[in-house]
């Protein structure tokens, strides 16, 4: 059975409006600049004669090249997203400590965020170098299946025609997943430094949440046992699934009070 406490009074309408626009440009920004890398892995694709086997190991070399190129440029892109959720989460904690008093603002100043930031950002750029890499296994597959099977030859060349729709998608995905992730994950560290136990899962409540989340509004769950999201059996904190808007509310400690 889902626990269910007296959790503090859920925001305004017009408070979490404010609140999901701000993640929304976060999330927008962090997709242009994805999406630019899934149109040059498109680029590179198109110069070699889609189905070709004598191209492919030149052109999966060219796409692991491009992902190391742009290792640098993904450390820079994402520790911008970072800083920027990080910023959001800030405002949000301090809001809250100026309501309750200096005791909370003084030990949210030693809150041990930096070590999730830096964790975070490893795995930003771990995901960004994905892009050309994942893309190079979908040539090599699509490529090797078009040599097995004749038949659906012309098929396989119109699916490597669309690598970069391909990879567009993939793009927008992370950055979609990513930024409620990470701000979760910011959420958490925070918290559990504070001496949170648990959060209320809220959701943004309208016909696009998914109906296990949906269930989950309003529920209490420990930062050390994620509930089950997704059927059959998948956990995850709110925002940490692939497309959640939902939000972790943290539970401050009666200290705080």
């Amino acid at each position: 059975m889902l626990a269910t406490i007296d959790a503090p009074k859920r925001k305004t309408n017009r408070q979490e409006k404010a609140a999901y626009e701000k993640v929304r440009r976060a999330e927008i920004q962090y997709g242009i600049k994805l999406r630019k890398i899934a149109r040059t892995v498109g680029e590179i694709v198109g110069m070699y004669p889609p189905g070709d086997p004598a191209s492919i190991n030149p052109l999966m070399e060219w796409l692991r090249k491009y992902a190391e190129l742009i290792t640098p440029w993904a450390q820079i892109t994402a520790a911008a997203m970072l800083a920027d959720v990080n910023y959001r989460e800030q405002a949000h904690w301090n809001e809250l400590a100026a309501n309750m008093g200096a005791a909370l603002r003084e030990e949210l100043k030693r809150a041990p965020t930096g070590e999730t930031f830096a964790r975070l950002q490893n795995e930003q750029v771990t995901l960004i170098r994905s892009i050309p890499l994942e893309a190079a296994q979908r040539v090599h597959k699509l490529t090797m299946e078009g040599m097995i099977s004749s038949k659906r030859f012309d098929e396989i060349k119109l699916d490597l025609m669309r690598t970069t729709e391909v990879t567009e998608s993939r793009a927008t995905l992370i950055a979609r997943t990513e930024v409620g992730r990470a701000s979760t994950n910011l959420t958490q560290a925070r918290a559990e430094h504070i001496g949170s136990e648990g959060y209320i899962w809220r959701t943004a409540r309208d016909s696009d949440v998914r109906k296990s989340h949906a269930k989950l509004e309003g529920t209490f769950h420990a930062w050390n046992k994620p509930p089950i999201c997704d059927p059959p059996a998948y956990r995850a904190h709110p925002g940490c699934i692939w497309n959640c808007r939902c939000y972790a509310e943290p539970i401050v400690p009666d200290i705080f009070h």
